[in-house]
């Protein structure tokens, strides 16, 4: 049986699920990660939940029904959990040398903000940035590393997320993936410039 890391696996090599108007049901990788990603013309869902149960809400070809409030509202309902932003999901290449700019990392283990990341990431590193920002990285969904950035509403305008972003790509060894809201266009213009390229959408249950 297929697994989420082997897809996500293929998408870092740059080999997408069929743009066919398909489904594909996988568990979930782990008891924290649920949810939907959706690639060009092809969805897949990660419950452990009924294939089934999940085909029968999602008509073929429908191509929008996966992320449509409908199905993740029976999802939700089903699994007795909430349901998160959708999202833009980028994929950026690991590079070479110092970062863009100077992290100092956060090694107290009790800091409010590491303590959110661990609720949704294993492995979590947190920097701080001098210029007013804030850096994280983790395993999330399937063990890939993601990051996530913040500015301080008073340092925006400059450049900071982007070079954070760009910064994760540094510090983590391995393809680094980031979801972004698309409402958020200055997060998304962030992770664009700083080479992140879109491959699709996705929101978790949490």
């Amino acid at each position: 049986m297929t697994t989420l890391a082997e897809i996500l696996a293929n998408v870092r090599r740059g080999r997408f699920p069929p743009a066919d108007g398909g489904l594909t049901i996988v568990p979930q990788p782990s008891p924290r990660d649920l949810g939907v990603l959706s690639f060009t013309a092809h969805a897949v869902v990660f419950a452990d939940a009924d294939p089934a149960w999940i085909r029968g809400l999602l008509p073929p070809g429908d191509l929008s029904a996966p992320l449509g409030p409908a199905f993740l509202q029976a999802l939700a309902g089903r699994t007795g959990r909430g349901i998160g932003n959708v999202d833009l999901l980028g994929l950026a290449a690991p590079l070479p040398g110092p970062p863009p700019v100077a992290l100092d990392e956060l090694t107290r283990s009790d800091h409010p903000r590491v303590a959110r990341a661990r609720r949704y990431r294993d492995s979590v590193r947190v920097w701080t940035a001098a210029e007013g920002g804030l850096l994280t990285v983790g395993r999330g969904v399937a063990g890939r590393w993601e990051a996530a950035v913040e500015v301080e509403p008073e340092c925006r305008g400059r450049g900071l997320g982007r070079r954070l972003a760009a910064a994760a790509r540094h510090v983590v060894p391995e393809p680094v993936w980031a979801q972004v809201a698309p409402g958020n266009v200055a997060s998304v213009r962030a992770i664009l410039a700083a080479g992140y390229a879109p491959v699709g959408a996705e929101v978790l249950l949490a």
